[in-house]
């Protein structure tokens, strides 16, 4: 009987770590196969190669990050919204998770939860840019005090210079613009709309000073004056 529980324990034992062997062997063929991947731009074979290294490692796997990056890169916005937001019960304030869920909900048409999203990533990172799109989102949903407090708190911040903001002026043209410019714009917006004429015209007026050639603040401004 002894002897009979001794040679079940050791082959438990073996059995375990011949599971464990293969399972990180396992892994190993996966990173491999998602690094060649990588190399020859093929996201399919990347994306499959991740799900596979997650079901390995579990519901903890960093892995979730590369995969929600794969899904933003490809512009697949409703499954990076998924798997960002999953990674994000693990850890609330990822500063990178929060802005692609606010991306990919704002893609996705779901403006006020991308509000929401972005509200929260504002308190975390107090960046400009943050601000400045948390105030448009606003701005769009029609809480035209809420985006007032926020463009006020926003263009007081320092700016990075890492940001411009794409403006569709008409069908064939878009301009690039300043993200200080962008600010000052978004506040004439709001202002005109909560009645404040003034401070509109100083905002617009201060949007073209940033940047002369601002088509959008240049135009606002002429319909304000007349």
């Amino acid at each position: 009987m002894k002897n009979s529980l001794i040679i079940t324990i050791t082959l438990l034992t073996f059995a375990i770590g011949f599971a464990q062997n293969n399972k990180a062997g396992a892994i190993l063929i996966e990173k491999k196969i998602l690094n060649k991947s990588k190399k020859i731009g093929d996201p399919t074979i990347a994306t499959a190669s991740l799900y596979r290294l997650i079901a390995l490692e579990g519901e903890n796997s960093t892995y979730k990050d590369s995969l929600a990056y794969v899904y933003f890169s490809a512009r697949k916005y409703a499954p990076c919204f998924m798997i960002a937001n999953e990674v994000l019960q693990r850890d609330p304030n990822h500063v990178e998770m929060l802005e692609i869920k606010g991306i990919s909900l704002e893609a996705l048409g779901a403006i006020g939860k991308a509000s929401d999203a972005y509200k929260q990533l504002f308190a975390i990172t107090n960046d400009n840019y943050h601000g400045y799109t948390l105030a448009k989102l606003d701005y769009t949903l029609k809480k035209y005090n809420e985006a007032n407090s926020t463009i006020l708190k926003t263009e007081k911040l320092n700016d990075a210079g890492k940001y411009k903001v794409t403006f569709t002026i008409n069908q064939n043209h878009n301009q690039q613009v300043e993200l200080l410019a962008a600010i000052s714009y978004l506040k004439g917006l709001i202002s005109t709309e909560l009645g404040k004429k003034d401070i509109a015209k100083i905002s617009f007026e201060k949007a073209i000073k940033i940047q002369s050639d601002f088509i959008l603040a240049k135009e606002h401004l002429e319909a304000l004056e007349k």
